[in-house]
């Protein structure tokens, strides 16, 4: 009955989850379900059990959503993220329209901008360049996935995304873990999914087909709940938060790309170069609880990194920044939602981890043959995929068997920083299925369906993920982590 219990709830989960229903009380909802099907102790696991996964969680990565969010809107609001894109479109041209979309998405996205926030810049752009250029509109939401969903997020050493930060207190690791695995990754992502829309575009042209229709879509994504649900737990920024504020006129293309430079740069230098050099005996002391400088030292990195990047993008961008704390409460209101949700999601897995039959989970995860970097990636496909979260799905799946994969990682001389890319990267395949908040987003910005853009989509954010993973699971068992 504690098996099938799970799978109610899961099921339940996913079911009222992808229609829209807050995730907020359908997490621990579903939690309260698997326990009664196991007997268990209904009040016990919803204000002990699933609270305490979701604000372990929320104490480990609420900064990097709070300044996250800020980041991506001041960078917005400043113009930043436009005069980057129309930088792209005017040095690449129209006949590089492909291209100068996914460019300019991986540089932003990269530097740390939320690809919400993107969304709303690129996608415009790329209707622009692709109507001029005669190359089918139905590519765009494909491009600007590849260029903001792919590498940047998962594979690119370095990058601020919350997926590649959350298997750093779990490993030890930081946000550059195996930075040649993740080059080789990127490389892959961003090869393959350029060769399918270049073919794409190419078969298009032969057909005769053009840009096609103007967009017909007339929904408001900031505004529209079930959208904006799903969303929450797809990223870390509210949909709701992308209107308020004020942007400004575009800034030359130095002042906009000097805050995505900074952040990528402090990173590195924290990573790699202060942090392993300071003094952390006073983490020894009671009052820090049972904590050492590798489990916080790659969170402490990003946080310093977005905070430097917060200061340099206002002292930059000081005059244009008219209504600076409408973009600031805005910013930090972005954080909220998605950090609440994603939360609830570690929460309820939380509560299934503690189920008597999770033990046969745990023991088919671990079984599976390929040793455990198959078992890590596949387990964080299948969460990232049913939960529709790679953040959520990734989280679900360290906090439940994180210290069963170090431990057997261990074991077999495996790197932790192997593990991390690894889980990373698994994380970011599957989680864009066709019910993902990303997704959806996506496509209703850019006016396309699934019907239209959809098969494009898996293409460079699925295939090209998949490919990426199995070499470095590959080239990982064969050399280690390099």
């Amino acid at each position: 009955m504690g098996l099938l219990g799970i799978l109610v709830a899961l099921c339940g989960l996913i079911w009222f989850a992808y229609r829209g229903w807050s995730v907020l009380l359908l997490a621990p909802a579903a939690a309260l379900i698997a326990a009664a099907f196991a007997s268990e102790p209904l009040l016990a696991h919803w204000t002990v059990t699933f609270m305490a996964g979701a604000a372990r969680f929320i104490a480990q990565f609420f900064p990097i959503f709070l300044l996250g969010a800020l980041f991506g809107k001041l960078m917005d609001d400043s113009g930043s993220v436009m005069a980057i894109a129309h930088f792209m479109a005017e040095k690449l041209g129209a006949r590089r329209a492909i291209l100068s979309v996914v460019l300019a998405g991986a540089f932003v996205t990269y530097g740390g901008v939320s690809l919400f926030v993107a969304f709303f810049v690129l996608a415009p752009m790329a209707q622009e360049l692709f109507r001029a250029s005669g190359t089918p509109r139905r590519l765009a939401p494909a491009s600007i996935a590849l260029g903001t969903s792919t590498f940047t997020m998962s594979a690119l050493p370095g990058t601020p995304a919350i997926q590649n930060a959350i298997p750093m207190p779990f490993f030890g690791t930081t946000a550059f873990a195996a930075p040649g695995l993740g080059l080789v990754a990127a490389l892959i992502m961003l090869g393959f999914g350029m060769c399918w829309l270049i073919w794409a575009e190419r078969a298009a042209r032969r057909r005769g087909e053009g840009y096609g229709d103007a967009p017909t879509a007339t929904v408001d994504v900031t505004a529209d709940q079930p959208i904006r649900e799903r969303a929450a737990t797809a990223r870390e920024f509210d949909l709701a938060e992308i209107p308020h504020g004020h942007r400004a006129d575009a800034p030359n293309i130095f002042i906009a790309a000097l805050p995505l430079i900074v952040v990528v740069g402090v990173n590195l230098v924290m990573s790699l170069g202060v942090l392993p050099r300071m003094d952390d005996s006073f983490l020894a002391e009671e009052r820090w609880g049972p904590t050492t400088l590798a489990a916080v030292s790659g969170v402490w990195s990003v946080i310093v990194a977005l905070a430097a990047a917060i200061v340099t993008v206002i002292a930059l961008n000081w005059r244009r920044l008219t209504k600076i704390r409408e973009s600031v409460d805005a910013g930090v209101t972005a954080s909220a939602l998605p950090l609440l949700s994603v939360a609830s999601l570690v929460g309820f897995g939380a509560v299934v981890a503690a189920m008597p039959a999770f033990a046969a989970v745990r023991t088919w995860a671990l079984s599976i043959e390929g040793g455990p970097l198959v078992s890590l990636a596949i387990a964080t496909n299948v969460l990232a995929s049913l939960t529709g979260s790679a953040s959520g799905g990734l989280t679900i799946a360290l906090d439940t068997l994180g210290e069963t994969y170090l431990r057997l990682a261990e074991q077999g001389g495996i790197d932790p920083a192997l593990l991390h890319r690894v889980a990373v990267i698994g994380a970011g395949t599957l989680d864009s299925l066709p019910h993902n908040g990303a997704v959806v987003t996506l496509l209703a910005v850019c006016g396309c369906t699934h019907k239209e853009s959809y098969l494009d989509i898996v293409m460079v954010a699925i295939v090209s993920a998949i490919l990426a993973l199995v070499a470095v699971i590959v080239l990982g068992s064969a050399f280690g982590s390099f």
